[in-house]
């Protein structure tokens, strides 16, 4: 289970998160589930999926998902949109298995942007393109 850190933040409760949702409150999930046989991208992958979100955004050291390394290869592509299914054929690792399939299979889109690029959240939430879009088709 979620473990609380009382002088940070309380235990998590999908309960808790979607009527905070409700009122027009942001609900940020952070760390992991408590358990050692999930990551965290399976652990945001899955409290998206449990609060019905429109998308997971996944904050990274590089804008996007790419064909190959970006740090290593100059070349590089970045992908504008990807599905789950490419992600996991071309082995990509930008998510790790199980959170691309649980998405995958709860039609669950996952952006991947950079975390240091300046004002790209807001734009994500706004509905910009932004980074890489992860779909199921």
């Amino acid at each position: 289970a979620a473990h609380g850190r009382p002088s940070i933040v309380e235990t998590y409760s999908v309960a808790a998160a979607r009527t905070a949702l409700e009122d027009g409150r942001v609900v940020i999930c952070a760390g992991g589930t408590g358990s050692p046989l999930f990551t965290t991208d399976s652990a945001a992958c899955l409290r998206g999926i449990e609060l019905d979100v429109d998308a997971v955004v996944k904050a990274t050291q590089v804008g996007g998902v790419y064909d190959k390394d970006p740090a290593k290869h100059k070349d590089a592509k970045r992908f504008d949109e990807l599905t789950f299914d490419e992600v996991i054929e071309r082995r990509l690792g930008v998510i790790d298995l199980t959170a691309s399939t649980m998405c995958r299979e709860h039609d669950m889109p996952v952006v991947v942007y950079a975390l240091r690029q300046p004002g790209a959240l807001s734009r994500i939430i706004h509905g910009s393109n932004v980074g890489t879009t992860i779909r199921t088709s």
